[in-house]
């Protein structure tokens, strides 16, 4: 399996796994200028931003750790590119959520960052 059906595997897992607890996808794999977006979807009133990190082993540390300041800086640049393509408020009820992998185990971190501006 390559790099691109690695990621749309997972993704696929963190999609079932959202949409089991609630949340409802909008879109997959956004891409832009910016950067990408590997869920966008809503909890509720909140309009989400996920970001899927999967680790086979502990050893290069958890999918969520992976998630460092750059690649925040990187959602939210393409998050706000998404908002102005969609028209979509300031006011907005917005949320940077990771879902990390790590072999078997699947964890939604709500709310991992705020958004870098």
């Amino acid at each position: 399996m390559n790099n691109r059906e690695k990621g749309n595997y997972y993704e696929t897992l963190a999609c079932e796994y959202l949409t089991g607890r609630g949340f409802v996808v909008s879109e997959r794999n956004f891409r832009c200028p910016a950067g990408e977006i590997d869920v966008i979807g809503h909890d509720g009133a909140d309009l989400v931003f996920v970001e899927v990190k999967a680790r086979k082993s502990p050893v290069s540390g958890s999918g969520a750790e992976a998630v460092n300041r750059a690649k925040q800086r990187k959602i939210c640049r393409a998050a706000d590119y998404y908002r102005t393509k969609h028209r979509i408020g300031e006011f907005s009820s917005i949320r940077y959520d990771c879902v990390s992998i790590d072999g078997e185990q699947i964890t939604w971190f709500k709310a991992a960052f705020e958004h870098i501006f």
